[in-house]
């Protein structure tokens, strides 16, 4: 069987979605990956797919996006895919309108939404109706936590019959195990790992680091991921120097070892407004580390208030602040008690092989009912 794997980038295919090809390939499949260009698309073609490269502009102008419709329906008419996955939204909204063209069915993965329905303008109007008309066509749609697919259900934009929810993209247990701090002597730790964006709460965790070390000078605050200026959201990189300025935070670029940064953290933060399922806070439970997280759906599927970490208010720096002078003040043994329990939810909720076999599982559904 043909399979293609429609994302906005090479590297979030690559990072993300690795281990569904990987287990494809071993079933047999035929994979074709269908995204723009990047430094990953080689890595790609290294993992045994076939590469089709498509532009995909970034920002939102949905009249210019239009455009990308034609894109995808001439890439699936050239390719000829038994079924296409679509992630990521505009893969999702205009994918999905192409593969109905091109008579091919289609599963699209609603890994968060945004600022589709964090910021209300004239543009988050559009995107709703494209929503809408585009989730008339797939054959499956999965969701990441039970907030989004109940606000799609409530905004009628997709029929329930034909949804469900997964625990995220899911976190290969492997590759993201427990290890211990290469120094045990260094400072405590705070990490966050995200885009630099402001709908990830970066401000909030600049601001709250601030309130944290001007009381424990000697901690560390990290921030980890990429500067998207481009992004509706996206925080200039005159901002961030700014804060680089003050010494409040240590920004560490990106990496392509992820875990060998989680690893010297004592704590992972994430003050987003609204995720999905944040694979971040997978990576760093599947290692093992208390977290805190804003009590939004998505991070709230992760962080169990006092069990593996500890949950604080949306857009409130002084109560991030808070949580974060609680874990600091916390004893050893009560940190490596959160830490396991991250360790246990990671297993018994989110294993990649959960998410790889509910997609085999689908893909043979949607495929069986093209072929009746």
């Amino acid at each position: 069987m043909r399979i293609a794997i429609v994302i906005n980038t090479s590297w979030n295919i690559f990072n993300f979605r690795l281990s569904l090809i990987q287990a494809l390939l071993a079933e047999g499949h035929e994979v074709i990956a269908i995204a723009p260009h990047d430094n990953y698309s080689q890595r790609l073609l290294d993992a045994g797919c076939r590469f089709v490269p498509v532009t995909m502009e970034q920002g939102t102008n949905p009249f210019k996006d239009l455009w990308l419709i034609w894109r995808l329906y001439r890439a699936y008419v050239r390719v000829k895919p038994d079924v296409v996955l679509h992630y990521t939204i505009k893969p999702n909204i205009y994918g999905a309108i192409a593969a109905h063209w091109a008579g091919i069915p289609a599963i699209n993965n609603v890994s968060g939404l945004g600022t589709v329905f964090i910021k209300k303008d004239y543009i988050s109007n559009i995107a709703l109706r494209l929503y809408k008309q585009a989730f008339q066509y797939p054959a499956k749609v999965f969701f990441q936590n039970h907030d989004d697919r109940k606000l799609f259900l409530k905004h009628e934009l997709v029929r329930a019959g034909i949804t469900e929810v997964l625990p995220g993209s899911g976190i290969n247990l492997d590759a993201f195990k427990p290890m211990p701090k290469p120094d045990p002597t260094a400072p405590f730790t705070f990490l966050m790992i995200a885009r630099v964006l402001y709908e990830k709460g970066v401000a909030e965790y600049v601001q709250a680091c601030g309130l944290v070390k001007a009381k424990y000078p000697t901690i560390r605050c990290q921030l980890l991921g990429l500067v998207d200026e481009r992004s509706r959201s996206g925080i200039k990189q005159t901002t961030l120097d700014a804060w680089l300025a003050t010494g409040v935070i240590d920004y560490l670029g990106t990496t392509d070892d992820v875990a060998s940064i989680i690893a010297q953290a004592d704590c992972v933060v994430l003050p987003s407004y609204r995720e999905g399922t944040p694979r971040t806070l997978l990576e760093a439970a599947a290692m093992g580390k208390p977290l805190i997280a804003t009590n939004v759906p998505g991070c709230r599927e992760v962080v169990q208030q006092n069990i593996n970490g500890l949950l604080c208010r949306v857009r409130n720096a002084p109560d991030l602040a808070d949580k974060m002078e609680q874990m600091l003040q916390m004893p050893p043994e009560q940190l490596q008690k959160m830490g396991e329990a991250s360790r246990h939810i990671a297993e018994t909720k989110f294993d990649v092989n959960f998410v790889i076999q509910r997609y085999l599982k689908a893909v043979a559904e949607v495929t069986a009912h093209k072929q009746v």
